[in-house]
């Protein structure tokens, strides 16, 4: 959670600033334009309603969350585009205080947009009312680049890149690496690597390669690294899921640690005001109660990791109700006692829940579900990997969510990228793993808590 604390009429003086920087999708696009009625949005300055709702979008965030702040009022907002609002790329938001009205109360800011040049692309003035008492109040984090920024303080991570033998799976180790996240270890062919880096035209002089034979070769070399304490990750470069798994499973590479491996991914959808973690989608095809638990801890840790302090868990099901007839509502009430008996530790598990009850509190409500988590949400446990998957990927690739996923369970972070994984989503998984391994480091109870069994 973000504290947001304002700034008071008294307190403001000419000349104070307030600064966020946004990067706009093209699904950001595509919404706008649909609520404004625009099948072609932002062609060019001033053509576009959708522009002028988006500055002012940012613009009222930035006077509501920082200057002011918490218990402003905007009383008008007059926006002016001058230039095309860029896509993928980083906008600057600007406040800047012009003067204050004391008979009124009213300060009237100077609002400016920049492009990544620096050119201004759009200009606002905007008059608000100012609190006159202290207010504060508590922001779930949201969008995922804030794990980026978490990251900022942290050394690279030495990571293993197993059988990196195209040039996505070169592109994003290296561009983690430029990113400053991690630290690449190369584990496969020497002059195929070095061949697919050249056409690509990437620099991988400085780092470190391991020459192996094959897939399981380098599998295996990787795993073995890692279990030795030469790497603190990996990431999964162009070889089947399968081989690199098997190799991390092994009993000589040291990693395995009794609990069942699973995937997390952490999400965060544009409309969605909370980001939560989704598991398991990509490994486990119908987990047993049993194995449920481990998915369940296990996402508890990736949440504890990526700053969820206390994880609200929601055990999915069809229904809200236990069914003798429906396994996955019995599962739900069976984690949820197992929450109860603290064989299931380091969060509130309840369950079952349907989707609505579990992530939107007004359905929570219409339905009379009493419950911690119904409406919170931050870990969503599906049935199996059928529905995770396809929630999963409807979010991606429909929704334009944000997402960073990771194989836990292991003693080391499994960075599982997917060839269709956009580099934004590579680099916030990069980001996940070396928050995962940093956590790890410093709490080892995040992976392996002591519970009632």
């Amino acid at each position: 959670m973000q504290t947001a604390v304002n700034k008071t009429f008294d307190e403001i003086a000419p000349g104070d600033v307030a600064t966020l920087q946004r990067t706009l999708q093209i699904g950001d696009m595509r919404a706008w334009g649909a609520a404004f009625g625009e099948a072609d949005t932002l062609t060019g300055p001033g053509e576009s309603q959708a522009a002028a709702g988006i500055v002012t979008a940012m613009l009222s965030a930035l006077a509501g969350s920082a200057l002011p702040g918490p218990g402003s009022f905007i009383r008008s907002t007059s926006v002016q585009i001058k230039g095309a609002l860029p896509v993928a790329a980083v906008m600057t938001v600007r406040l800047v205080v012009r003067e204050k009205r004391q008979d009124q109360g009213i300060v009237v800011l100077d609002g400016q947009c920049t492009n990544p040049a620096g050119q201004i692309i759009a200009t606002a003035i905007l008059e608000v009312l100012a609190p006159t008492t202290r207010q504060q109040h508590q922001v779930a984090e949201h969008r995922l680049e804030n794990l980026l920024e978490r990251c900022g303080n942290l050394k690279p991570m030495l990571t293993g890149i197993v059988h990196p033998c195209s040039a996505d799976a070169l592109v994003g180790a290296v561009g983690a690496a430029e990113a400053g996240l991690i630290m690449p270890v190369f584990f496969g062919p020497e002059a195929e690597i070095r061949r697919i880096a050249d056409h690509a035209r990437l620099d991988i002089a400085g780092y470190r390669l391991v020459a192996t034979d094959g897939p399981e070769d380098s599998a295996m070399s990787a795993a073995t690294a890692a279990g030795n304490g030469e790497v603190a990750a990996l990431m999964k470069g162009s070889l089947h899921t399968g081989v690199f798994l098997h190799a991390v499973m092994q009993k000589e590479a040291k990693l395995r640690t009794g609990r069942l491996i699973s995937h997390c991914a952490m999400v965060s959808v544009p409309t969605y005001a909370r980001r939560f973690v989704i598991s398991d989608i990509a490994l486990n095809i119908a987990p047993d109660t049993d194995q449920k638990r481990d998915i369940c801890q296990n996402a508890i840790g990736f949440a504890r990791a990526l700053g969820i302090d206390l994880p609200k868990v929601a055990v999915l099901a069809a229904v809200e109700m236990v069914r003798t007839d429906m396994p996955a509502s019995l599962d739900g009430a069976i984690l949820a006692k197992m929450a109860d008996r603290r064989q299931i530790v380091g969060g509130i598990v309840d369950g079952p829940l349907d989707l609505d009850a579990a992530v939107d509190l007004d359905a929570a409500l219409i339905k009379n579900i009493s419950s911690p988590v119904a409406g919170v949400a931050d870990v969503l446990i599906v049935p199996n990997i059928e529905a995770g998957n396809m929630i999963y990927k409807n979010l991606a690739f429909m929704s334009d969510a944000q997402t960073a996923g990771l194989v836990v369970g292991a003693r080391v972070p499994l960075i599982l990228t997917s060839r269709a994984d956009t580099a934004a989503a590579r680099s916030f998984s990069a980001a996940a793993a070396v928050l995962y391994a940093e956590a790890l480091a410093r709490d080892p109870s995040i992976m392996l808590p002591e519970t009632a069994e």
